[in-house]
């Protein structure tokens, strides 16, 4: 069975998309623990980073920093926090969450935001690419 996020890649599942190639994507986490809280994922579905080969491996590293200053830019932040659990979701993904002290990475916690507000975060991020 696809995972949530090759449902999301094939049009399926609905997502604030912030940006795309043929390889790999970036949208809002729809349960973020920050305003901006981005997902980037490879398009392929692979469970764990560690089996990702080199040129995927580090080519949704490269997609992602690309995707981090335009982050910074809409929502205003100390930096930009990484992280990669690959727990709840079994498909390879990054969390780009901007943070502004060590609690804002706590994902035990969610924010509540509604989707016009995501859909207007997504498009001011996009502005900034």
């Amino acid at each position: 069975m696809a995972s949530i996020f090759s449902r999301i890649v094939n049009g399926e599942i609905p997502a604030h998309k912030i940006a795309e190639n043929d390889d790999f994507l970036a949208f809002l986490d729809a349960f973020p623990i920050a305003k901006g809280h981005t997902l980037v994922i490879p398009k392929k579905e692979i469970d764990y980073l560690f089996d990702l080969d080199d040129a995927t491996y580090t080519g949704l590293l490269l997609f992602a920093k690309n995707i981090a200053p335009a982050l910074e830019k809409a929502v205003p932040c100390l930096r930009i926090g990484v992280s990669v659990i690959g727990l709840e979701v079994p498909h390879v993904h990054i969390h780009l969450i901007p943070l502004n002290s060590m609690s804002d990475a706590d994902f035990s916690k969610k924010i509540s935001i509604s989707q016009e507000e995501l859909a207007s975060l997504a498009s001011q991020i996009r502005e900034k690419l």
